[in-house]
């Protein structure tokens, strides 16, 4: 999806804030089995992104204006720390094969060379 006069999203990334999203109705372009009622948190410096099958689509359609209507999600972002309650960690429901979603996320960035290193 890409927006006019914007870049494209979705990419994998880390924030120095807090994020908090729900989806309140429809289905989530960037995440499958992201279902209305559910919500996602990721602390600062937590890496982060769409699922590795969205990415690829994403990365590899045409760019131009594509407009969204399949739902409606919201973000909370905050400075301050955010942290999940015993309950929530308990809760049966909750998806403990979250970051399963990242199989697959081919590494694109090598980094610098260190030193000893050859190129």
């Amino acid at each position: 999806m890409v927006a006019e006069q914007t870049f494209r999203p979705p990419y994998f990334h880390r924030n120095v804030m807090s994020e908090f999203m729900g989806m309140i109705y429809g289905c989530y372009d960037a995440k499958e089995g992201f279902r209305p009622g559910g919500s996602s948190l990721h602390c600062c410096m937590t890496a982060h992104g769409p699922d590795s099958a969205t990415f690829e689509k994403a990365s590899n359609s045409t760019l131009q204006p594509e407009k969204f209507q399949g739902g409606l999600a919201f973000m909370f972002e905050t400075s301050a720390i955010l942290k999940a309650t015993p309950l929530a960690l308990k809760a049966e429901w909750r998806d403990r094969n979250y970051s399963d979603c990242w199989t697959g996320l081919n590494r694109r960035f090598k980094g610098p060379l260190t030193p000893g290193q050859s190129g």
